[in-house]
Parts: C-alpha cells; sequence; structure tokens
C-alpha cells in the first residue's frame, strides 16, 4: 500500500514518478482510488482540458505535439493524455504517440502519458476522467488529451473537454466523414490539418458549408471557426491557440464553462453508480433471486421489466 498523501504532495511538486503512481493506481483500479480521488478533489479545477479527436491519419499526435510546444513558450505546464488503441496481447498502450511526442520526453513542464483503451467505446480509456484530475490536480495549466481516431459513434472526447478540437485533413473523404461521425456537433474548433496539400482550401470551404447547415446560431453563439495548419512545421500552431482561448473566454462569460464542468461531473457520478450496480448485478449470477424471477418470466407470471425493476430494488434495498 502506498502513502496517498505524500504521493499527492509530490505530485503537487510536478515530480513526474508520482504523477505515474496516481495515475496508475486510477487505472488499475485499486483499492486506495477513493482515498486518492478524496485527496485530490479540493486540489482540482484550475486546468483546462483540451480534447483533440478525428480520423486515424490527420496528425493528431503531431498536432498535440505542436500544440505543447506552442504552451511551453507561454510558460504554462502541460499534461498529455494519449490514448492509445490497446495492444490485443497484454492490453495494454501501444505507445505510437509518446514516440511521436519524444521531443518534450526531457522537459519537467510536460508530462505524457499513454492510456489504453482496453476496449472502452467512444474513443477514450475508462479512466481519462480520474487520469485528468491527477494531471490537474498536479498542477498543469492545460491538459491535452488525444484520443484514439474515431468513427461513427466515437465522439465521447466530448463529453470529458472544455473544449473539443476536430482534426481534418484533405484527401481523406474527411468531409463524408464529418457528417456521418457527427463530428459537427461536437467541434468547438476544427483544424484542417497538412494545408500544404491539394484540397486543402477544398475541405475548409466544405466543413465551413456544413456548419452553416447546421444548428441555428443566435447573435453571441459560438461559432467554431476553422483553422488551416502544417502541424509538422508549426505553421497554423498559434492561431489554434489563439483560437482555444477565445473559446475558453467565450465559455468562461457566459457561464458555459462551469455548465461543462458540472455535467462532466455528474456523468462521472452516474459512471461509477451504474458500474458500482452493474458489479452488485454480476454477483448475483446463480443467486437464488435472479433464478426465481427468471423461474417467473418462463412461466409468464412476470414481465422482464417488472423483473428488473425488482431486482433493483432489492439491491437498493440491500
Amino acid at each position: 500500500m502506498q502513502d496517498v498523501s505524500t504521493l499527492v504532495a509530490q505530485a503537487r511538486e510536478g515530480r513526474p514518478r508520482a504523477v505515474a503512481r496516481l495515475i496508475s493506481l486510477v487505472e488499475g483500479a485499486s483499492p486506495q482510488l477513493r482515498e486518492v480521488m478524496a485527496a485530490l478533489a479540493p486540489l482540482t479545477g484550475g486546468a483546462y482540458v483540451v480534447g483533440l479527436t478525428g480520423s486515424p491519419g490527420v496528425g493528431k499526435s503531431t498536432s498535440t505535439s505542436a500544440l505543447v510546444t506552442a504552451y511551453r513558450k507561454q510558460g504554462k505546464r502541460v499534461g498529455v493524455l494519449a490514448v492509445d488503441p490497446s495492444s490485443p496481447f497484454s492490453g495494454g498502450a501501444l505507445l505510437g504517440d509518446r514516440v511521436r511526442m519524444s521531443d518534450h520526453a526531457s522537459d519537467p513542464g510536460v508530462y505524457i502519458r499513454s492510456m489504453a483503451t482496453r476496449g472502452h467505446l467512444g474513443g477514450l480509456a475508462w479512466a481519462a476522467p480520474q487520469a485528468i484530475r491527477v494531471l490537474d490536480a498536479a498542477g498543469c495549466d492545460v491538459i491535452l488529451v488525444e484520443t484514439v481516431g474515431v468513427g461513427q459513434s466515437e465522439v465521447e472526447i466530448a463529453s470529458q473537454a472544455d473544449t473539443s478540437v476536430v482534426l481534418l485533413a484533405p484527401g481523406m473523404g474527411d468531409g463524408i466523414q464529418a457528417a456521418k461521425a457527427g463530428i459537427l456537433e461536437i467541434g468547438d474548433v476544427y483544424v484542417v490539418n497538412k494545408a500544404d496539400r491539394d484540397g486543402a482550401d477544398a475541405t475548409a470551404r466544405e466543413l465551413n458549408h456544413m456548419l452553416g447547415l447546421g444548428e441555428a446560431r443566435g447573435p453571441g453563439d459560438w461559432r467554431p471557426p476553422i483553422v488551416k495548419t502544417v502541424a509538422a512545421r508549426g505553421e497554423g500552431v498559434d492561431e489554434v491557440v489563439e483560437a482555444l482561448e477565445k473559446h475558453r473566454a467565450w465559455m468562461e462569460e457566459r457561464g458555459v464553462l462551469a455548465e461543462r464542468r458540472a455535467a462532466r461531473a455528474a456523468r462521472e457520478v452516474e459512471t461509477i453508480a451504474v458500474t458500482a450496480l452493474r458489479e452488485r448485478i454480476g454477483d448475483l449470477h446463480g443467486d437464488r433471486r435472479l433464478g426465481a424471477l427468471a423461474e417467473r418470466i418462463v412461466g409468464g407470471e412476470l414481465d422482464p421489466y417488472r423483473a428488473a425493476d425488482e431486482l433493483v430494488a432489492g439491491l437498493t434495498e440491500g
């Protein structure tokens, strides 16, 4: 058992090993997890969480690395959660993102962590919300969360970030993908990366047209900007940071930032509660209560919904 209070104090001092140990406790669903979260709670709320998502090959890792460079020039401490696909052999992250961000490995003002999805849908690891809290409490000013390549249903980053950045690239059919994946609904800032390629202007125009066909926006509503970048050369990255800061200011001015964070906390509480309930239900397999309900359904005495109601009532009372 590790001394949680010591680990938290060391993490606040910026010691990477302490941060790593705390995130490992989170990922491993340690028995100390509740103690860790209780210790971190008063220390959170200062970090700006930026999510980056997009189809595979659009340059998410390169863009993330370029944003780290830009924020470090401003003197800000940066945390990076790079969510990798899970290895089919070990269940661990494949670490591709950390390799591509090796330029920042020796910078004490940057903490980079690869996390495995472990089969969790939505492009994020299940422990991402708690890992974000660890980096927040550790004093990171900005936390960049890079997801795995997303598909039609994998847009969960919008529920975990203060600002969501959607990356596209020319020549990849991203216009059609944008309409299919629903990313037009989650993006706060859109980035057309690899803008030195043919078709970048056309991609930006098509995206702008699609955004114009979206929800009607009133005066003062946020209209997501479209920024063209060549992240590999650092071109356009300052404009992305400027767009992010404008969105943050807009949210703070209208109370949207507080609303998003409250909604995020509510989802986290709901997830923890549902997980606990699911574990209790899992313990019922072979239990006489579940078997008795099943027999009544087969005998036509009870329908599955009424049976579920009785089961939930029994669990909550117990």
